[in-house]
């Protein structure tokens, strides 16, 4: 018996979802641009996936296959809430082509990395605004600063983070 007959497809489908939810939850924010809804799209697109396993074609990619459902998701989504706007298709395709050309394993302990290397002036502003989806008025009161202030280490940290990625990138 090989050791691939031991492997359950629900142990596939596990090690697969764990190695991918970071990235569906980044695509499902960045079309919902809020945290609540992205969450609720990622874990929408996962049971699909899931209950869809049976005809996933393991010759594509797992993770192209599931931003598929969560772009599904999120135009079924705007259906439903007509005050959200969804992406036009241009748009859903560059985005798409984007995530194509980025290097799927490491970006994000790369990403913890660069945020790890940031002074806490401006890791603070990152994970209130960024991680707990604070606004910028709130992430100001939260952290005692003026809006100002906080745009300001916002924009500092996004550029330390963009020169801290570019160089990890150049150097894989």
């Amino acid at each position: 018996m090989s050791l691939e007959s031991e492997i359950s497809p629900r142990q596939t489908f596990s090690a697969l979802a764990s190695e991918h939810h970071r990235m569906a939850l980044l695509y499902a924010r960045t079309l919902a641009g809020e945290e609540h809804t992205a969450r609720d799209l990622t874990q929408d697109a996962f049971l699909s996936a899931w209950q869809n396993w049976s005809r996933f074609d393991v010759t594509r990619d797992f993770s192209s296959w599931l931003r598929g459902i969560i772009r599904n998701k999120w135009r079924e989504h705007c259906r439903k809430n007509s005050r959200e706007s969804a992406w036009d298709e241009e748009a859903l395709s560059r985005l798409e082509d984007t995530l194509k050309e980025m290097p799927q394993s490491g970006f994000f302990d790369q990403l913890k990395d660069c945020l790890d290397k940031l002074p806490e002036t401006l890791l603070g502003p990152v994970l209130a605004h960024y991680y707990q989806d604070l606004s910028t008025a709130e992430t100001a009161d939260q952290l005692n600063t003026s809006e100002a202030a906080t745009r300001k280490r916002l924009q500092r940290a996004r550029a330390a983070l963009k020169t801290c990625l570019t160089s990890q990138l150049s150097h894989s």
